[in-house]
């Protein structure tokens, strides 16, 4: 039994579907499923019951799972444990993030940073990518986690994850029996979005505006609740990443998939601005890279080395 195994029946048992809960870990749907498989055989009786729609833990699941996050807790706070004993470090750290990126848990990420730098003073902010890169610009963020790449210039990032962005419509929409929608079919409905500020109102905005398609934003909010919320009164449509689909609040929607060539995916990224030596940034940029959803080939080569410092 595997670190790495426990960790992936964690993310499916939390998940319910193979696509996010490999998202969220890193690996391909068949690496994962060939991980569960494995710990099946390992332990000699099925963990998880399949359906072509959910999955869900057996009986023997669900008894594993909280040894299984007792384990992964333990492991990681063993590594905080070195880190901070080995490497002592001190200072400001100013840190800003989007709401719901999905692709790095930023509550957890800095719980993680300030067990290994507890002399660290950390402030947080919470506001949409571009305002963000605009505080990072200005000095007054030392690193951000933000949605989007186009926006980034010359700031250093470190790319943590994608995914795509999918449809969302109310119960009983006429699109809703689609298999998948192009950006025209939606041209004559009211949409729902968020602010100009958010990572996903440019995606939207550029992706629209590129294929000429004229949409009408009836409503513009700055909380992923109260979107899912108008959507599911019928008071318009939506473009979202993927794991806001799959949010509890939205599970009367109708959740239907942009056409593989339908535009960019959702991108995350960790942003740091230009620092001092002693900045406290590259640690946390040190940690993000051990989070289960950061994959090596996403990294942004021509900003990697300045993100390090």
């Amino acid at each position: 039994m595997e670190l790495r195994q426990l960790e992936y029946l964690v993310a499916l048992a939390e998940e319910r579907q193979f696509t996010r809960a490999a998202d969220l870990t890193g690996v391909s749907q068949s690496g994962l499923s060939a991980a569960i498989r494995s710990l099946e055989d390992e332990l000699g009786t099925k963990l998880f019951d399949r359906t072509t729609r959910r999955v869900e833990p057996t009986e023997a699941g669900s008894a594993l799972l909280p040894f299984a996050r007792s384990m992964l807790g333990q492991a990681a706070a063993a590594r905080d444990a070195v880190v901070h004993l080995s490497r002592e470090v001190s200072g400001q750290l100013r840190v800003g993030a989007e709401q719901c990126l999905g692709l790095v848990d930023v509550p957890t990420t800095l719980e993680r940073f300030h067990r290994r730098h507890p002399r660290v003073e950390v402030e947080f902010t919470q506001a949409g990518s571009e305002d963000l890169l605009g505080g990072i610009r200005e000095r007054r963020i030392d690193v951000a986690f933000v949605a989007g790449t186009e926006h980034l210039g010359s700031l250093a990032g470190t790319r943590i994850g994608h995914e795509p962005l999918v449809a969302i419509l109310p119960p009983g929409h006429p699109l809703g029996a689609r298999t998948s929608v192009e950006h025209g079919d939606l041209a004559r409905e009211s949409f729902i979005d968020f602010h100009a500020s958010w990572g996903v109102r440019r995606l939207n905005d550029a992706a629209f505006g590129a294929r000429r398609v004229h949409r009408r934003v009836r409503f513009a909010v700055n909380d992923v609740h109260t979107l899912l919320d108008l959507v599911s009164r019928g008071l318009g449509v939506a473009v979202v990443p993927r794991h806001v689909a799959a949010k509890p609040q939205a599970a009367s929607l109708t959740t239907v998939p942009l056409r593989g060539d339908a535009g960019p995916d959702w991108v995350v990224s960790l942003v740091t601005a230009p620092s001092a030596a002693d900045s406290p940034a590259p640690h946390l940029v040190e940690l993000v890279r051990d989070l289960p959803a950061y994959r090596e080939a996403d990294a942004l080569p021509d900003t990697e080395a300045a993100a390090l410092g």
